[in-house]
């Protein structure tokens, strides 16, 4: 009785959870008509596409949609692999004032995005990088590594030191300690970080919509909120845009939903 109960709590949360994307793939398929007759909760009289291929067309969405993928994908691989090889000197090599690097790599992840724009804004123009994605994926690849570096760090703070001196008696490096032995092991914990950075990444809205003012090097979501904010879309538009927005994120959490799912699960176990 207990575990139906559970159940059913567990399928109304999921349904409260998906209602706001049902909700807006409702009204992107329908017609301005049929949302002014029926209203943004009732059902399409029929299946109408044209406001989602008019929006794709208007802000050039495949453009917009490779810029945040090149953006997320590569922010989300740098900062994996910044994050491990700094946490491996934290959190395996104990190096000197290990307790105080990590409280400035929390510290750096409490601080708002509005204190950094106008910094990262005056270094990107004197490099010449500013209205790039290379300054974009910099950015976030530090931001990233920053919390990444301070799980890590924890996280391989409690490593088994027997395997690691196994690996040193039989003439490992430290490089081939980290790389043929933590990494493995860890993967895991750094599939969920992955995942993870490549969602926060795509949805970062404020520096990209700072540092990068060229409509070709636009991502998503400055994309969306630069025409939203020019009032030139319907309701129906308005969900098209959303839609689209939000279905290349849900797509790629699909495809990785084993792997996080495994990741956390390793992760409780130990």
């Amino acid at each position: 009785m207990r575990r139906n109960l559970v159940l059913a709590l567990l399928v109304v949360l999921a349904l409260v959870t998906l209602f706001p994307f049902l909700l807006v793939a409702l009204n992107a398929v329908k017609s301005p008509a049929d949302y002014a007759a029926n209203g943004p909760l009732g059902l399409p009289e029929s299946l109408h596409l044209q406001g989602i291929v008019d929006f794709w067309n208007r802000v050039d969405f495949g453009l917009k949609l490779a810029n945040s993928t090149v953006i997320a994908g590569s922010v989300a691989v740098l900062a994996v692999g910044v994050s491990i090889v700094t946490a491996y000197a934290l959190g395996i090599g104990r190096i000197r004032g290990r307790l105080w690097i990590v409280a400035v790599f929390l510290l750096a992840n409490l601080m708002p995005q509005e204190v950094l724009v106008y910094p990262l804004y005056y270094l990107a123009k004197e490099v010449g990088l500013y209205d790039t994605k290379l300054a974009v994926i910099i950015i976030f690849t530090a931001v990233q590594s920053a919390f990444g570096t301070y799980l890590l760090a924890s996280v391989l703070a409690t490593f088994p030191r027997e395997i690691l001196e196994a690996a040193r008696i039989d003439g490992a490096s430290r490089w081939q300690v980290l790389w043929r032995v933590v990494v493995p092991i860890s993967w895991p914990t750094l599939s969920v970080l992955l995942v993870f950075f490549f969602i926060w990444t795509w949805n970062e809205f404020f520096i990209p919509m700072i540092m990068l003012i060229s409509n070709d090097n636009q991502t998503v979501p400055v994309a969306l909120g630069v025409l939203q904010g020019q009032r030139l879309m319907d309701a129906t538009a308005q969900s098209a845009s959303a839609l689209l927005g939000i279905l290349p994120a849900v797509v790629f959490f699909l495809i990785f939903q084993r792997t996080l799912t495994r990741g956390i699960a390793v992760g409780a176990i130990r």
